[in-house]
């Protein structure tokens, strides 16, 4: 694994930078917050993704989680962010797998799609850790003996994406006997087989995503540690992505997003809430593995952007996802939002979005 401090040279990619931000929907009646219901999480996740279009802005990402006060049923929300947008990308990042019925789910992505003329780009994987224990058995779904977490997520992430693109899941029915003749989920919306990613927290995930050709979705966080920085960390991840991809002879170009925390720093109520130093990586124990998380980028903007601008994943992927602090409500992310538009996104090669872009 290189631990040059040369930056890389971007790959060469079809695909203009685009910038996202990604939403956990948090909700809680506790002093401070402007999002103290489910309600109005989910309403201002929408607002949200209004103002971001208006912006330029190219994604509306959100983020799942169960038996949590955050995001959990994902397609209503994007439908209601469709009906209110007509050119924002929407998105997980990521949903878990486990939990959800693989044909079910299809039905749904499908109509959600439809319903935004095809601006899904869903984000699926094993999940995160999360506060309850074997939290999708009580959603009816025992894994099979022997069978891992990640294994089940794989399975059920096959038939899905089979199932939305068009492929015979279950016999038809001839006077009550099967019939050879199979059915096809509905509705379809054709494209969106390309539109899935996969949320990689390794490199080894990295490259099985790349030989199954899903798009890569890295958060700020890598199940690894190698005591290299975490950009570089996760550039070498997206470098196996690639080769893994190439080498599984996909013809498509791929698309890579990476997450960064990124805050400017514009007055003092930005000062008081966020005025101190982002820091350095740290390191610890998740989910059983020593783990590296990349650090947060706050400060003036011109700061920021010089940084950004240096660090290796955010120059080799596509899309960038900005994490934001959601319980400061839609006029505080909004602001944020333009502020990174204004003074720090055009540092990594972003440039606004157009009506046609």
């Amino acid at each position: 694994m290189s631990t040059s401090s040369d930056p890389p040279v971007p790959r060469g990619t079809a695909h203009r930078k685009r910038l996202g931000f990604l939403s956990f929907g948090h909700w809680q009646a506790a002093p401070g917050s402007r999002t103290p219901t489910a309600a109005d999480s989910l309403q201002q996740t929408v607002e949200l993704a209004v103002a971001a279009e208006e912006l330029g802005v190219d994604g509306a990402y959100v983020r799942v989680h169960h038996f949590a006060r955050q995001i959990a049923a994902p397609f209503p929300l994007l439908a209601a962010m469709a009906a209110r947008t007509s050119r924002i990308e929407l998105g997980t990042g990521v949903i878990d797998m486990r939990y959800e019925n693989p044909l079910y789910m299809a039905e749904e992505a499908a109509t959600a799609d439809l319903l935004s003329r095809g601006r899904l780009q869903l984000g699926v994987s094993r999940g995160s850790p999360e506060p309850a224990y074997r939290g999708s058995e009580a959603f009816g779904y025992v894994p099979p003996e022997g069978a891992t977490a990640a294994d089940v997520a794989r399975a059920k992430t096959s038939l899905f994406r089979q199932a939305i693109a068009g492929a015979g899941v279950v016999r038809a029915d001839v006077g009550g006997a099967p019939s050879e003749a199979t059915l096809a989920i509905q509705p379809r919306s054709p494209g969106l087989e390309d539109r899935i990613w996969w949320g990689s927290g390794s490199s080894d995930t990295a490259v099985w995503a790349g030989r199954e050709g899903m798009n890569l979705m890295s958060s700020t966080l890598l199940l690894e540690e190698t005591g290299v920085p975490f950009d570089e960390l996760q550039a070498s991840q997206i470098h196996a992505f690639r080769e893994a991809w190439d080498a599984a002879g996909w013809k498509r170009e791929p698309r890579v997003s990476v997450s960064r925390s990124v805050i400017p720093i514009l007055d003092d109520t930005d000062r008081r809430l966020f005025g101190r130093d982002g820091g350095a990586d740290q390191v610890g124990h998740l989910d059983g593995a020593l783990s590296r998380f990349g650090r947060t980028y706050t400060g003036e903007p011109d700061v920021i952007a010089a940084e950004l601008a240096r660090d290796r994943a955010v120059r080799e992927a596509d899309t960038i996802l900005l994490t934001v602090p959601n319980q400061l409500g839609v006029e505080h992310n909004a602001r944020l939002l333009e502020a990174v538009v204004r003074h720090v996104a055009p540092a990594i090669g972003w440039s606004p979005a157009t009506a046609t872009a």
